[in-house]
């Protein structure tokens, strides 16, 4: 079962990584209604080294991002279900709207982002590779995204379309 960090823990583990010649990925997103997309992404990404780190956004930042009606799942529970997952280590929540101080501050050997987003548009890329890391882009799962999930259960919960519970 993996660990919510902060970003000064992290730190302090990540150097203890390095000096045992582990391999650390880090990949980063807001994991809002966790489903097979997301599931199948982070397995993907923890295959590419010895450890996993995930940054999740915070409520803040997601909201910022994404719009007052996000997040759906609170920081606390998204973290623990991510915890819960055998392919994640360390689950590490960021405020800022990118995760660009976390990279700068870990240096991943790996940083891992979708194929929907080019090597140029990675936050943090420049930094990875300059340090000696590699960035891989993981193709996504078709039809597996949390906007589609959304769509499904407001089609299917509207008002005209109400179950009973």
């Amino acid at each position: 079962m993996g660990r919510i960090v902060d970003l000064q823990e992290m730190m302090a583990i990540r150097s203890e990584l390095r000096h045992h010649g582990q391999r650390v990925v880090f990949t980063n997103g807001i994991f809002d209604l966790l489903h097979r997309g997301h599931v199948e992404y982070l397995q993907k990404a923890r295959a590419m080294g010895d450890i996993l780190v995930v940054g999740i956004n915070t409520d803040a930042s997601v909201k910022r991002l994404k719009g007052e009606a996000r997040p759906l799942v609170p920081l606390e529970d998204r973290a623990f279900i991510l915890t819960a997952l055998e392919c994640v280590d360390y689950v590490l929540p960021f405020a800022e709207d990118t995760p660009e101080k976390v990279i700068g501050a870990l240096l991943p050997d790996v940083l891992v982002k979708g194929a929907d987003y080019k090597l140029e548009e990675i936050v943090g890329h420049d930094v990875v590779q300059a340090s000696g890391g590699r960035v891989e882009r993981i193709p996504l799962t078709s039809g597996r995204a949390t906007s589609d999930l959304i769509s499904r259960i407001l089609e299917r919960y509207s008002t005209r379309n109400q179950v009973r519970s």
